[in-house]
This record gives structure tokens, sequence and C-alpha cells, in this order.
């Protein structure tokens, strides 16, 4: 893996410099910068090279999610949100407006930082506690989808996905390489018509495409 460049934002500084601490324990993490509003976040990802975006949601002027909209649009930096907020409307935004991963303050640092590394591989990551809203919400909008596409392989992996789980955690579950299980997934979502894990998982549950929802 390339050694990554992240950019913090949040208007507390003891929470910039808390995360920046702990990100410079690994030694794959090789520039983090901090700026303490969304438009300077904007202003940044637009001029420098970022890979992973860590962003708060509440801030003066522009909140995160606005922010991540802009970011994800035009930028190639991903974003994962990072906030204290875990309401229903937030997640479902973030998600909407291009978050790869929403996580609560509280993540452990080691979790926080596999989490950066998973998402700049180009999966979503969300907490233990998100998922478990974000599954009950996706659980009242309608019947599973149909895998009869799928191999019963690309099922059971399917069936994983929508559980929450990482693609290193479904490798070990099931004896396979992490770099098997990414080829699964990038197979299933090209015979569903899919374009990511968090859309498969709602899929899966729901029979429906969460953007159109």
């Amino acid at each position: 893996m390339k050694a990554l460049k992240v950019l913090l934002v949040d208007d507390n500084p003891l929470i910039t410099s808390g995360l920046a601490l702990i990100l410079k324990t690994d030694s794959e993490i090789s520039e983090i910068e901090t700026v303490d509003n969304a438009l300077d976040a904007i202003s940044y990802c637009r001029t420098h090279d970022v890979d992973i975006v860590l962003m708060d949601i509440r801030m003066p002027g522009m909140n995160g999610i606005e922010a991540t909209k802009v970011i994800t649009e035009e930028t190639l930096a991903k974003v994962i949100i990072l906030t204290t907020f875990d309401e229903d409307d937030y997640i479902v935004a973030g998600i909407k407006n291009g978050a790869s991963a929403y996580l609560l303050k509280n993540t452990p640092p080691a979790v926080m930082i596999d989490s950066i590394k998973a998402v700049f591989l180009d999966q979503h990551v969300l907490s233990s506690s998100i998922w478990t809203k974000t599954r009950q919400m996706i659980d009242k909008l309608g019947e599973p989808g149909d895998l009869s596409d799928l191999t019963d392989r690309e099922q059971e992996i399917t069936a994983l996905v929508a559980q929450g789980l990482s693609n290193g955690a479904i490798a070990k579950r099931l004896f396979l390489s992490e770099g098997t299980i990414h080829n699964h997934i990038s197979t299933i979502l090209h015979k569903l018509n899919l374009d990511h894990r968090t859309q498969l998982a709602i899929y899966y549950l729901t029979g429906k495409v969460g953007e159109e929802n």
C-alpha cells in the first residue's frame, strides 16, 4: 500500500491534535494535515493530493456532510465521517453524499487506522452501532433482493457483506484470501449492476438500491 495522505477536519483542536498523534503511530500514513472548517477542507482537497479525509459533521459555516458531497464529486479524496452523532438523518445523508465510512469518535485507534486503509482500498465501513441502526432502517424497506444470478459462493459472500463484515473478516470466515473476496465482490456488483458494498447490503436486505429510496 502507498503511504497515505490524510486530512483531519474538525473545529475542536483537541480532536485534531489527538487524531494526529494516533495516526502518526502507523508507518503507512505519511502525511497528516488539519483544518478547522469545511470550506478550508474543500479548498485543501482541490489544491493538494489527499487520499482520505476524516470529516466532522457539525462545524461553523458549512457542515461536514455538505463538504463531503463537494469533495467526493470534485476530487479523488475519499471521505470518512467521524462524529459523535449517530442520528438516522446524518447517517443516510452522509452515505448519500458520498462518504465511504461513518465512524463514531469513540472508535478504538486500531479500528480507525484499519478503517482508513480499508476505505483507501475502496471498501465501505460503518461503526458497529451505526451498522445496527442502518440495519434497522433497512429492515423496514422491503423484501430481500433476488440473488438467483449469483453462484452459491457469491450468495454466501453477499450475506456476509450484509452483516457488515469487512473483506478481511469474510476471508477469515471462509478460509479464502482477501484478494479472492475482493474479486468475488467485484463480480457480484457487476452482476447486480450495483456500485459499492453498501448498495449491495441494502439490495440483499430489501431488494432495492439505496439511492432510489
